[in-house]
């Protein structure tokens, strides 16, 4: 017994000596190895490993602004996981943000200067240039990582979570050294809604912040909001380019080797090696989708790739409507449309995501969790959607557009003819007359307020979120989908979802034309097994009474005719369409107008109002019309698509494919 408890006493001594060491610099393991092999057996060995890797990763650092954290914030906690992630990145400095405009004014100064961000003529905006490798979304990079392969699912790439963590570990041990790791808190939703969630994000990029800043509520108020120990989902990002001593910087730093890695069940986002967006922008698809998806698996929401939007008729009764759409189906257009319709208004709440959660009437309310827009900026222009051009005048950071020779920013689709002359994405000269590729890249951006839109809801930072009247599906068909057909009930409209489509618009997306099934437009957006997600959402139809439920629609504004042009006007256009949803939620008579078919209700031809518009009754039997065979088809394309799921296919959507059938063969 001495003897083990003078061994005890030993280790006991051996560890402060460890730590010790540890707080000056945990790197010099041979010295650390020397002094273990001489002084201790095989026996403490295991012992010393797991005591160097526990002080190497929550001793604290010396590193400048990590003495703040105790002053910053109360959260225990938060403030381990700040000290853990600095021992292990290594920054040379952290920043702790507050989220003021005098802390972005301080970041931009500072990228202006080092090249990172070009200022331009209009009031406080910017244009940055990626890396040529590091312009959009990296899917094949993308990995939830969920306990067990299944729980991911097929459609998405799945990594045991031990193995991954071990890779983002070594990726990330000194990954930003030479660099500040900047530690931003941030609200997806109003800050103290019971429908929002907090996160914390730590980055190496100033660029990262100050789109985060805009993105979303960072600062302050969301740390505040996280008391000394409310639950924040932790979100690591780094560019993965450490700088030596005196080493130059790129203006855009990326490397290579990228991951973006999601773990579902402990809540947490890993990114690495990209600069760009959602890659970086950890509050977006990877928090509020991926992570958020799971999230209200949980607890019984929904968080969904959805606009939100106010419609007012001119009897100033209004309604908010929550939209899904894939890519290139005119999403963003929809949420801030300006309706040509006499007397109708349409604003805004959101553009890209809506989480919806169940007040105390049994009604689902809805937030945008986003503080600002994220757009494509090919083909916004003031003929396709004047109110985002508005939106964008001021207070913005493009990303990857031309530069004009007055010092703004031009895409293709902005006007009709290109300039004569342009600084290209790659900062190039670029002649409209000798230049055969675009001056901006396809998938080149604009960040902006959500406030400064014109026609933004009075309500679009209520914290209590507002009440959704009708879900819209969507997509891009040429043929078979009418131009809107409402669904029987809740189970039918979670079905249309799931059999949400859209055909391929460019070769390099496939094979063009052909049809990409897209289950509420969530498939690359998904954190979990979208078969068990289809289950979620029959669920959420069964927490409340089927009257509190939004009614459900589905929509194609791009049906063709036999020449192969679009047969319905779109744009402004489709607010004849919300029109009748409108009507619809408003009436209680099922056969009010409308008529049943095999696939729900379906406006009568003259339901839809077209006075004004160059669309003949024929064209409009045409819109509307449902043809069994193509339908036929559609159904078995379905049932294809959800082979890959096997068993886990829940009954309530075997069942609608049954009852689709049954109605499509009956005479």
């Amino acid at each position: 017994q001495i003897y083990l408890y003078s061994i005890e006493i030993f280790i006991f001594f051996y560890n402060l000596f460890l730590a010790t060491i540890c707080n000056c610099n945990i790197n010099n393991t041979i010295m650390l190895s020397s002094f273990r092999n001489r002084f201790i057996g095989r026996g403490i060995s295991s012992i010393y490993r797991q005591q160097v890797r526990y002080y190497s990763t929550t001793s604290t650092p010396n590193i400048p602004g990590l003495s703040d954290l105790d002053s910053w914030t109360p959260h225990n906690k938060l403030k381990q996981w700040v000290k853990d992630q600095a021992a292990l990145l290594k920054p040379s400095s952290v920043h702790l943000c507050d989220g003021s405009q005098e802390e972005y004014n301080k970041l931009t100064e500072v990228m202006v200067k080092n090249g990172v961000i070009t200022p331009l003529d209009r009031p406080n905006s910017f244009l940055g240039r990626s890396d040529p490798d590091d312009v959009a979304r990296v899917e094949s990079r993308t990995f939830i990582c969920s306990k067990s392969k299944e729980e991911a699912g097929p459609t998405n790439n799945w990594k045991d979570p031990k193995e991954m963590k071990e890779i983002m570990n070594s990726l990330y041990d000194g990954a930003m050294s030479g660099r500040t790791m900047y530690v931003m808190p941030f609200s997806m939703g109003p800050v103290g809604s019971k429908i929002a969630h907090v996160g914390v994000q730590v980055t190496d990029s100033p660029f990262v912040v100050c789109n985060m800043r805009i993105m979303t509520r960072m600062g302050s108020p969301a740390l505040q909001s996280l008391g000394s120990d409310k639950e924040y989902v932790p979100c690591v990002h780094s560019v993965g380019v450490p700088l030596k001593d005196g080493q130059k910087d790129v203006a855009w730093p990326c490397n290579k080797t990228k991951y973006i890695v999601h773990f579902p069940e402990e809540r947490s986002i890993m990114s690495y090696g990209s600069g760009y967006g959602g890659n970086a922008l950890l509050g977006k698809k990877c928090f509020s989708l991926r992570i958020a998806s799971t999230m209200a698996r949980d607890d019984s929401w929904l968080a969904e790739h959805m606009l939100i939007l106010g419609i007012t008729n001119p009897q100033g009764e209004k309604k908010y409507i929550a939209a899904a759409f894939p890519s290139a189906c005119g999403k963003t257009n929809l949420a801030m449309m300006t309706p040509s319709l006499p007397g109708w208004k349409v604003e805004t709440i959101g553009d890209d995501i809506a989480w919806m959660k169940f007040g105390t009437d049994g009604r689902l309310y809805a937030i945008n969790p986003e503080n600002g827009f994220f757009g494509v900026a090919p083909g916004t222009s003031r003929k396709s959607n004047p109110n985002a051009v508005d939106a964008i005048s001021q207070n913005t950071i493009f990303t990857n557009v031309a530069l004009t020779d007055d010092n703004d920013v031009w895409w293709e689709g902005l006007t009709e003819n290109a300039p004569e002359h342009l600084i290209d994405w790659h900062g190039k000269d670029w002649n409209s007359s000798a230049s055969s590729k675009p001056a901006a890249h396809p998938n080149s951006r604009f960040t902006a307020p959500l406030s400064q839109c014109p026609t933004i809801d009075p309500n679009w930072d209520s914290p209590e979120g507002v009440p959704i009247s009708a879900i819209i599906f969507g997509g891009r068909r040429s043929k078979t989908v009418p131009l809107v057909y409402q669904a029987f009930d809740w189970k039918h409209g979670v079905f249309m979802g799931a059999s949400v489509a859209s055909e391929q618009t460019a070769a390099a997306e496939g094979t063009v034309g052909s049809l990409r099934h897209d289950p509420f437009a969530m498939l690359p957006f998904l954190g979990y097994n979208m078969a068990d997600y289809f289950a979620h959402w029959l669920s959420i139809g069964k927490k409340t009474q089927a009257d509190k439920l939004p009614k459900i629609f589905y929509v194609n504004w791009f049906r063709k005719n036999a020449q192969g042009k679009f047969m319905w006007p779109g744009f402004g256009e489709n607010s004849r369409v919300l029109k009748w949803i409108f009507d619809r939620c408003h009436n209680d008579d099922e056969e009010f107008a409308a008529h049943t078919t095999p696939i729900g209700y379906v406006p009568e031809h003259s339901a839809i109002d077209t006075t004004g518009l160059n669309v003949s009754p024929q064209t409009m039997e045409h819109l509307l019309r449902v043809d069994k065979d193509e339908w036929k088809n559609d159904l078995e394309s379905m049932k294809e698509f959800l082979v890959q799921f096997g068993d886990k296919v829940p009954m309530g959507i075997k069942e609608e494919m049954y009852n689709l059938n049954s109605r499509l063969t009956r005479k």
